[in-house]
């Protein structure tokens, strides 16, 4: 940030500092790690302490995050209080949370009770009314548009690799697919970033969301494949699988879903996580090149694992599959920073466990 910057923002701060939080000496913004966007977070020097935000108007929609925010509160789920906005300038006072994210409490010991709360939390915004003046709709067009990150910075700017017609083809059918069986499934408020870092631990012992201004309304599975096919974590088939049916259980029990088999739920699931990983592949690449976040490539490993689990299930992506064996992993696996990822088991959980 610099020095006007720096100097607008501290002053505007000052401006608007909640009477019941002392600052503590002269005003200090310490610097914290950001996330995937152009937002810049501080934490002040106050008593509780703040977080300042820096989320500049013509990056980020600061509009979508402040009614979010109050539809997310009206509904009781825990996020950052809003104490102060301005439009204008792109600052934000937020409660500070503190730095507990979700990600590294997670094990084989904890994973039963803390992704029981997170699904609660999910269940919660998934009942929220589907007020469209707040959420916009997740629709065709903008599926699509996620789609195409994958081609345009994942394959061709990442990897060097140019699509001949054929291929061309062969994904536009798989968008318009994996488009068609997102949309055919039940719509809900759908967070669409809803995984272990966008989670917070909270002081109460409670779950917190964060990063929740891109939420629109789409389909069930998206935030729950989002939690259980993690970006950042790993968990053995056999338990992501669990979850996920248990998971539809709560969804019958509530009203959001008709009675649906098993089947079709898990292929709406594996079909929605596919959708999103290929996304991802597109959005990592992204971060890195354009935007300088190299350390998003470190991730890319465990997002194509997900994906090549999909391939091998499911029939009708069994041609993009082959495709990216044959003309993408020579490509990926060459890369310095790639490395395989081992597949989890059950078992192996267990006798860590055991071990302790």
């Amino acid at each position: 940030m610099n020095t006007q910057k720096q100097t607008q923002l501290t002053k505007w701060i000052l401006t608007y500092l909640p009477k019941k939080n002392d600052l503590n000496g002269t005003l200090v913004l310490e610097a914290l790690a950001g996330d995937a966007g152009f937002r810049r977070y501080y934490r002040l020097n106050t008593t509780p302490s703040m977080i300042a935000v820096d989320s500049p108007p013509s990056k980020e929609n600061n509009l979508a995050y402040a009614k979010i925010s109050l539809a997310l509160n009206s509904r009781g789920i825990r996020r950052p209080h809003l104490y102060a906005v301005d439009f204008t300038q792109g600052f934000f006072l937020l409660e500070d949370l503190g730095e507990q994210l979700l990600q590294p409490l997670l094990s084989s010991e904890t994973v039963g009770n803390l992704y029981s709360q997170a699904e609660l939390m999910l269940l919660s915004i998934q009942q929220s009314p589907l007020d469209h003046d707040v959420f916009p709709t997740y629709d065709q067009a903008i599926l699509t548009q996620e789609f195409d990150l994958f081609a345009t910075w994942f394959v061709k700017e990442l990897l060097g690799i140019s699509i001949d017609k054929q291929a061309k083809s062969m994904l536009n059918k798989l968008c318009n697919d994996l488009t068609t069986s997102a949309l055919s499934q039940p719509q809900v408020i759908v967070h669409r970033d809803f995984h272990s870092r966008n989670l917070m631990f909270v002081e109460d012992e409670k779950l917190a969301v964060i990063d929740f201004q891109d939420a629109v309304i789409g389909p069930i599975t998206y935030d729950l494949v989002s939690l259980l096919k993690d970006c950042y974590v790993r968990w053995p088939v056999e338990l992501v699988e669990l979850r996920a049916l248990s998971y539809k259980q709560q969804l019958e029990d509530s009203g959001l879903v008709s009675v649906v088999d098993d089947e079709t739920f898990m292929r709406w699931f594996d079909l929605m996580g596919l959708q999103r990983h290929i996304k991802v592949m597109g959005v990592f690449a992204r971060l890195a090149l354009r935007d300088g976040k190299a350390g998003y490539l470190q991730d890319i490993p465990l997002v194509v694992t997900y994906a090549v689990d999909v391939f091998k299930r499911y029939p009708e992506v069994a041609a993009f599959g082959q495709w990216f064996e044959d003309q993408i992993m020579p490509h990926l696996t060459s890369q310095n920073w790639y490395k395989e990822r081992n597949e989890p088991s059950l078992s192996r959980l267990i006798e860590q466990d055991d071990s302790k």
